[in-house]
């Protein structure tokens, strides 16, 4: 059976993204309704609401995870044993890091809607990556399972 994660967050779109998708669709569908036949204006309107639910579903499917000694940020995986500090970013810091401070070597899982983040530094000489930064909801809750998961990790040695 699967350890369940320490922690897990999937960094969904937020609603008003919905709200604004829906709207702008709505107003496709009334352009097209007066200056096209109906089967036409239905179809194209139907064809991208299926294109925009794709790709609103699509980048809010990034999910961050710890599991079985695992930080997980999107695609990328790396063990806790090869983290090293993790800084709890709020908006000002997270902003700072992600522009003037960044490094151009770091791992990014930020999205645009999320104003606070992770900062975990990688302790790995192979990895070319200095730091790993990873946008969270709750990234105080972030930070407390990947320390739970580094002592863990440690007393399993």
């Amino acid at each position: 059976m699967p350890e369940s994660p320490q922690y897990d967050e999937r960094l969904g779109v937020p609603l008003r993204w919905w709200v604004l998708a829906a709207a702008f669709l709505a107003s496709l569908l009334v352009a097209f309704v007066v200056s096209t036949p109906l089967w036409v204006a239905l179809a194209s309107t139907a064809a991208l609401v299926a294109v925009v639910g794709g790709t609103l579903l699509g980048y809010g499917a990034a999910r961050v995870s710890v599991r079985a000694g695992t930080l997980h940020a999107g695609r990328a995986h790396i063990p806790v044993r090869l983290l090293g500090e993790v800084d709890v970013l709020d908006e000002a810091a997270a902003r700072r890091q992600a522009g003037r401070d960044a490094d151009a070597r770091a791992f990014l899982v930020l999205r645009p809607y999320l104003h606070s983040a992770v900062r975990v530094e990688i302790d790995d000489p192979a990895d070319p990556a200095p730091y790993w930064m990873i946008a969270s909801r709750h990234p105080e809750r972030l930070a407390a399972a990947l320390q739970a998961a580094r002592v863990s990790t440690k007393a399993d040695n």
